[in-house]
């Protein structure tokens, strides 16, 4: 599903197909391989003895092929952002910073060329990136700070959904993640199809269920 699905989902967000937009010389599934290969060739490993991979992408193209992503450089980016997320979920993986994807025109760079480079750039804080993804596609970043979730509208993330409760629950700080807690709601909270009791640690690619409202935990 790796560059298969990163062309099926820009396909779907541009509401058109990868051969019609790219008709010059640059091909959109090029990002995809010169991304994972340059994960795959920059691994560390970490303080902690886990596998790291470089977090920003600096991708390189000539000015005509520029000119002609220009319109949808942003869909383009978040879903080479995406893509990366996945290839470290896979691969096993981790960031030491939030994933952050730019292209770039290169007058060095010849036309039907990608050139990337990757980087690796540290959070302002020692704790591990971590990002919601929520059901319309955004994602909100955590840090240190509690990110409240309900139906009340000074929540951090306000749900329209009548089985969650006014404060249902937060993701908040944990050690060197993030944990999600029910805060007594009538529905309760699950991770992964499981109820939880109080407070739950999360993992990267975490299914976490506030009343029917389903978003997931990714730790990048």
């Amino acid at each position: 599903m790796g560059i298969r699905g990163f062309e099926n989902r820009l396909e779907k967000a541009v509401e058109g197909t990868v051969s019609r937009l790219f008709r010059g010389t640059v091909k959109p599934v090029e990002f995809a391989r010169k991304l994972q290969r340059e994960m795959d060739g920059h691994r560390s490993v970490g303080v902690n003895g886990r596998t790291i991979v470089p977090n920003h992408y600096s991708f390189g193209i000539s000015d005509t092929d520029h000119e002609q992503l220009v319109d949808i450089i942003q869909t383009l980016t978040r879903e080479l952002a995406d893509t990366a997320r996945r290839h470290a979920r896979d691969e096993g993986y981790g960031f030491v910073g939030p994933v952050e994807v730019s292209i770039e025109s290169d007058p060095g760079v010849r036309a039907g060329v990608v050139a990337v480079e990757g980087r690796f750039v540290e959070s302002d804080d020692a704790r591990s990136p971590g990002s919601l993804l929520l059901p319309t596609g955004d994602r909100v970043p955590l840090g240190e700070y509690t990110v409240s979730i309900g139906r009340q509208h000074d929540c951090t993330i306000v749900l329209a959904d009548p089985n969650v409760s006014r404060v249902h629950g937060e993701v908040v700080p944990a050690g060197s993640g993030f944990a999600v807690t029910d805060l007594g709601s009538t529905n309760g909270t699950s991770v992964n199809g499981t109820k939880i009791s109080g407070s739950r640690q999360l993992a990267d690619g975490d299914e976490i269920r506030f009343g029917n409202t389903v978003m997931t935990f990714e730790a990048s």
